[in-house]
């Protein structure tokens, strides 16, 4: 199966590289981000899942975390 791929005039591809290299680092930007406050995410709920009412705000802290960490790797 072919993909159809619209072909990018000559004089606007320097445009274009550039426009491709700055999303490329925003988005790799974006991934670590999500892995640097999942893991926040889910150490601070440990930590406040040391008492019975915590608890109740701990886990989906927790879970919001290994979510985002999920989300960041894949």
């Amino acid at each position: 199966m072919k993909k159809d791929r619209k072909r990018i005039p000559w004089f606007l591809f320097p445009f274009w590289l550039i426009w491709k290299l700055v999303m490329g680092i925003v988005e790799f930007t974006g991934r670590i981000l999500a892995i640097v406050l999942g893991f926040v995410l889910m150490v601070v709920g440990i930590i406040i899942s040391a008492t019975i009412v915590g608890l109740i705000i701990g886990l989906p802290m927790i879970l919001i975390g290994v979510l985002l960490v999920l989300r960041g790797i894949f």
